[in-house]
């Protein structure tokens, strides 16, 4: 995993808009996040350094890869995707990349995406990147974000000031951050491996979770009007997302188990997208686990989009978590409306 060192309290988002770390907790869960400071680091950059971290941990060249999936919602330029820029900056010279949309549900179905070229026998090794600069999505001019990290005294320019308590309720949602796993055949028979996956897609709630402007449908695709409108900030309708993920993660969580032959009894540990900590509490109730099968890292990080699942893998098994034999359940849900879960034995 990496996340970018700039790191924003609740107190610090506190000088640009009306909010506390209190009204903040209280709602999301989230204390803190890290966001990239400036132009010039995109997603791009850190979906690569955690790539290298990946192939680090598991000993591998740039070379090993046959494949490379890059899940973002936030990439680097309109086009072409991150998967390609990703492998060149690795020093890939003869592999493919395919670049995913699917928002917060991105790593999710990256996983179901490699698992599947690897049962075919198209590739033998992949590497699988979450990668988001939510940063960028914030149309914010230098003198807010100077207030923000501190740079200078402020106070925050009146109107902005107004602008962004406006869209706090998103604003401060989100983090920048990345995560990468390499995956690769297992022909040993062991049973260790993905067991199975639950995707599914309701496209009639597209409007729960979208961008209101900046798309092809518009002439032009972007304007200066779009932009003062806040057109390119995402629309969360905070309920109603609420109520589908805490119904639709734990249906998917015990279908993709009945499909395994498995129960929540077998379950070792579960590992949700992170978007809301409220929300993972509730899907935890709703399948009754007791705290030490879930893990959460969101109050540190914020919502990561397509990084949550492979930063939240990475430090529950750092901590000890997800040890050999261990049967992990990932869940999510995003903008499109998709969601599912899916199921490995470590």
């Amino acid at each position: 995993m990496y996340v970018p060192p700039g790191e924003v309290t609740n107190d610090m988002l506190g000088r640009i808009m009306d909010t506390s770390d209190e009204w903040i907790v209280q709602r999301t869960g989230i204390r803190k996040r890290h966001l990239v400071d400036g132009a010039g680091t995109g997603s791009l950059e850190l979906g690569v350094k955690a790539a290298e971290a990946a192939l680090s941990n598991g000993s591998l060249a740039p070379s090993d890869i046959d494949f490379v999936i890059f899940a973002t919602m936030t990439p680097d330029l309109y086009f072409p995707g991150n998967g390609g820029m990703c492998a060149a900056r690795l020093g890939m010279k003869n592999t493919h990349a395919l670049d995913i949309r699917m928002q917060c549900a991105g790593f999710l179905s990256g996983l179901q995406v490699a698992d599947a070229f690897i049962r075919a026998g198209v590739y033998e090794r992949v590497l699988l990147v979450g990668a988001e600069a939510h940063s960028g999505l914030m149309p914010w001019p230098r003198h807010v974000w100077d207030v923000l990290w501190g740079n200078s005294e402020g106070p925050c320019d009146p109107e902005w000031y107004q602008k962004l308590t406006g869209m706090r309720d998103r604003a401060v949602l989100f983090g920048d951050g990345a995560g990468a796993m390499v995956l690769e055949a297992n022909d040993t028979g062991d049973g260790r491996g993905f067991l199975g996956f639950v995707m599914e897609t309701d496209g009639t709630q597209w409007d729960k979770l979208h961008v209101p402007g900046v798309g092809c449908r518009f002439r032009p695709y972007i304007s200066h009007d779009m932009v003062d409108a806040l057109g390119g900030v995402p629309i969360v309708e905070g309920r109603q997302v609420f109520r589908m993920a805490s119904q639709l993660m734990p249906a998917a969580v015990n279908s993709v188990l009945a499909q395994t032959g498995r129960t929540l009894a077998d379950l070792d540990l579960l590992l949700m997208h992170q978007a809301n900590l409220r929300i993972n509490e509730a899907v935890q109730k709703q399948l009754g686990l007791p705290d030490e099968k879930v893990f959460n890292n969101i109050q540190k990080y914020g919502n990561t989009t397509a990084g949550t699942l492979p930063i939240v893998f990475h430090e529950a098994r750092t901590e000890g978590k997800v040890k050999d034999g261990s049967l992990v359940v990932f869940t999510a849900l995003g903008a499109g409306v998709h969601w599912g879960a899916g199921a490995v034995q470590m």
